[in-house]
């Protein structure tokens, strides 16, 4: 038995589901690794970029699937690739959270798959033109570090939930639809 093996029996009944049409196929690599703290998640720090409405937030490698992706396990694993530099065989997915949608309005008409994958060991993180830094966050600083913050959408501040993680850069938090993940994830861990 490993590290990961009930956390991997727990995801078992998420099953593949199709995408409702209309909406942009998207997914993410929700990476977990042990570490010197217990189990940590890697985030990540968008690059800032004019018209990207994740610009400089924290977050998860993934994106948009393409028409050569065969499905959104390729996507998340190609993006991972690509933004980061992290090779991710099958054998480390462990399973799929349930799929979300963008709360905000302003948003494009999304669905995100978030794939969740065990890698022991850590592999090694890099950036790219869309990631500025990467971050590995112990999970257990994530049940102590609940709060709130203020974001500005559409031009005016709103109180999000979030985590206010020790360890991200210049007080950097997390909040939307990755805090959204995480919550996901979180009471599967037990």
């Amino acid at each position: 038995m490993t590290l990961f093996d009930p956390l991997r029996a727990r995801l078992a009944g998420n099953a593949a589901r199709p995408a409702a049409p209309g909406l942009i196929e998207t997914s993410v690599a929700l990476m977990l690794s042990p570490g010197p703290r217990g189990l940590e998640v890697l985030f990540i720090r968008r690059a800032v970029r004019a018209g990207d409405p994740w610009s400089g937030h924290i977050g998860l490698p993934g994106g948009r699937r393409e028409p050569g992706d065969a499905d959104l396990l390729t996507t998340a694993i190609r993006e991972t690739r690509e933004e980061i530099g992290v090779d991710l065989p099958a054998a480390v997915l462990l399973g799929a959270l349930d799929d979300l949608m963008p709360s905000t309005p302003s948003l494009p008409a999304l669905m995100i798959r978030p794939f969740v994958f065990g890698v022991d060991p850590r592999p090694e993180a890099g950036t790219s033109a869309e990631v500025a830094s990467s971050h590995w966050i112990p999970l257990e600083s994530l049940h102590a570090a609940r709060g709130a913050t203020k974001v500005m959408i559409r031009e005016k501040p709103v109180e999000v939930p979030c985590f206010l993680v020790p360890g991200l850069p210049d007080g950097l938090v997390v909040w939307g639809l990755t805090y959204r993940i995480l919550n996901g994830l979180l009471p599967l861990l037990g």
